[in-house]
């Protein structure tokens, strides 16, 4: 009896695992398209404060994929940016366990 149900969840569980490593559960609000994500801190722009955003990175123990995990990051810290009235963003460190801090700064007219 428990070999059956093993043989029934083993499939089920890797199918889920197959299709949410390549889901992105996180949209663009309007206006953070226009934000730019830099690699490192702007020169000649004003410092509009911090944002520490998180999503999930696994799914019932199974790890999602790391760029998108990044990319989601990325696009919430862009979501939050116009809020602070900055137009740009760059991360303060690298991604862990889903969460990541970006700086957001003000550095168009």
């Amino acid at each position: 009896m428990r070999e059956s149900r093993l043989r029934l969840l083993l499939p089920l569980a890797l199918a889920a695992s197959a299709s949410v490593s390549g889901c992105t559960w996180v949209h663009m609000a309007p206006g953070a398209s226009a934000v730019r994500v830099a690699a490192s801190a702007p020169t000649g722009c004003e410092k509009r404060g911090e944002v520490e955003v998180s999503v999930k990175h696994s799914v019932a123990f199974v790890e999602r994929n790391q760029l998108r995990v990044r990319e989601e990051l990325e696009t919430l810290a862009r979501n939050e940016a116009p809020g602070l009235g900055a137009d740009t963003v760059h991360p303060l460190s690298p991604p862990v366990s889903g969460s990541q801090r970006f700086a957001a700064w003000r550095c168009g007219g």
